[in-house]
């Protein structure tokens, strides 16, 4: 039976841990089974604590400081051991069920990557910060110029992978906070990978539930794009 590895990037997420990973859980993929690997990024309020109890069922792995999602993305993906690979958030802004729709062009042998776009399909979006909306259509739109694909979500969490498509791109991803973004799809595009998108839902927090993202990694995305396409 083949393996799915999820990959959950963690910084201060001791109010939604433990729910994602009761969603997780509860997913019945039937073909595939699942790996869960955890990924601490220096969290300095409870999450360690509730790591520390997991330990026995999870992988988990330990920042000793705060390097970044990028960082926690290289890290976890170094520890897995599945044949496809998916990267999960720990805030519940992603639905878990939706890993068929995200697996399925991976393991009809069509694609190498799938991307889960927020802006595609009939799925439901909470409503939140028209900026915010504008920013991500703006850097998806500039990295498609340099990369020549048409995607409709580059900055999605929802990512999954082969893991041959993994193996040809972690010798070369180097950004620590949220560049891995598009210095995974600029590598995907280097290594002429077969990519997809499916359109998912996205249930997104406000900055008093905790959304870490601000404009200064906005500002930060234009910079990587152009790095990692021209200069890379």
């Amino acid at each position: 039976m083949r393996k799915l590895s999820i990959v959950i990037a963690i910084y201060n997420e001791e109010k939604t841990l433990e729910e994602i990973l009761k969603q997780i859980e509860a997913v019945n993929l039937q073909a595939l089974t699942k790996e869960i690997v955890l990924v601490d990024d220096g969290s300095t309020d409870k999450t360690r604590d509730i790591l520390k109890n997991l330990e026995n069922k999870y992988r988990v792995i330990y920042h000793e400081k705060n390097r970044g999602k990028g960082a926690a993305i290289q890290t976890g993906f170094s520890h897995i051991t599945g044949d496809f690979i998916i990267i999960q958030d720990a805030d519940l802004e992603y639905d878990p069920n939706e890993y068929s729709r995200l697996l399925k062009p991976l393991m009809d042998g069509k694609a190498d990557v799938v991307y889960g776009s927020r802006f595609i399909g009939s799925d439901s979006h909470r409503v939140l910060y028209f900026w915010h909306n504008l920013g991500n259509k703006f850097l998806t739109t500039l990295s498609n110029i340099f990369t020549d694909l048409n995607l409709t979500d580059m900055e999605t969490c929802y990512k999954a992978f082969t893991k041959e498509a993994v193996a040809k791109i972690l010798p070369r991803l180097t950004s620590n906070r949220f560049g891995i973004e598009p210095e995974i799809t600029a590598q995907v595009a280097k290594n002429h990978l077969r990519i997809f998108e499916v359109g998912i839902s996205y249930s997104g927090r406000t900055y008093t539930e905790g959304k870490k993202i601000n404009w200064k990694d906005g500002f930060a995305a234009i910079w990587h794009i152009i790095k990692f396409n021209l200069l890379k």
